[in-house]
């Protein structure tokens, strides 16, 4: 009897076991080619993002890619103007940034006084926002007035929505497609961090309106 017993909780837990190890691997599969949860730290994407927006981003959307080298294995299509991206900082491979892909490989860009042209023409461009009326120099940085440059191939060129207050490829250049992470497509969570920080608080800081938006 006794080792009918200790048989039947061996088994028991080797199921849970096994099971409790599926489900990591599923986890770990959906999280590296599938979809992939990030938080919203700052607010160079406003008003699109705000600081306290949880994202989810699609992986696949953009091939199927060797999770180690960025290397697409399996090629769906390629991030288009417009699109807004999760990458690798080149600057910093470990820090995961969030931008608005503005121009493609081919794409000559430039930025005088505040407006961006591709290829000449100004591109339709609904969401950023330049709320500093002073206008930069190009002796004083990149900001306001920037190129002509011509985007290479395999590179893409981005920039947050809120223009005057994000670091972006106008200070630090191009993103290769292979740092890409994928394509933010909505908003699952939302809340104000600011008053966040007491437990009483959390309930009235979640913006109710924002949960579900799709990302445009």
């Amino acid at each position: 009897m006794k080792n009918n017993q200790a048989e039947r909780h061996k088994s028991t837990a080797r199921e849970y076991t096994e099971a409790i190890v599926i489900a990591l691997i599923l986890a770990l599969f959906i999280r590296t080619f599938i979809v992939q949860a990030f938080k919203i730290p700052s607010g160079s994407m406003l008003q699109t993002l705000l600081i306290g927006d949880h994202i989810l981003v699609s992986k696949f959307i953009y091939g199927i890619k060797n999770p180690f080298t960025g290397a697409v294995l399996l090629p769906i299509k390629s991030p288009k103007r417009g699109d807004i991206v999760v990458f690798k900082y080149p600057k910093d491979p470990k820090l995961d940034y969030i931008k608005r892909v503005i121009a493609t490989a081919g794409d000559t860009l430039e930025i005088k006084n505040k407006k961006v042209f591709i290829n000449g023409a100004p591109p339709e461009d609904h969401y950023g926002e330049f709320r500093d009326a002073h206008i930069l120099p190009p002796s004083e940085g990149p900001r306001d007035n920037f190129g002509p440059v011509t985007v290479p191939a395999g590179h893409i060129f981005v920039m947050g929505d809120n223009r005057d207050n994000s670091y972006d490829s106008r200070f630090w250049g191009f993103v290769n497609l292979e740092a890409v992470r994928g394509k933010a497509f909505i908003i699952y969570w939302s809340w104000d961090v600011k008053k966040s920080l007491l437990s009483w608080e959390r309930l009235s800081s979640v913006r109710w309106s924002r949960i579900g938006d799709i990302l445009h």
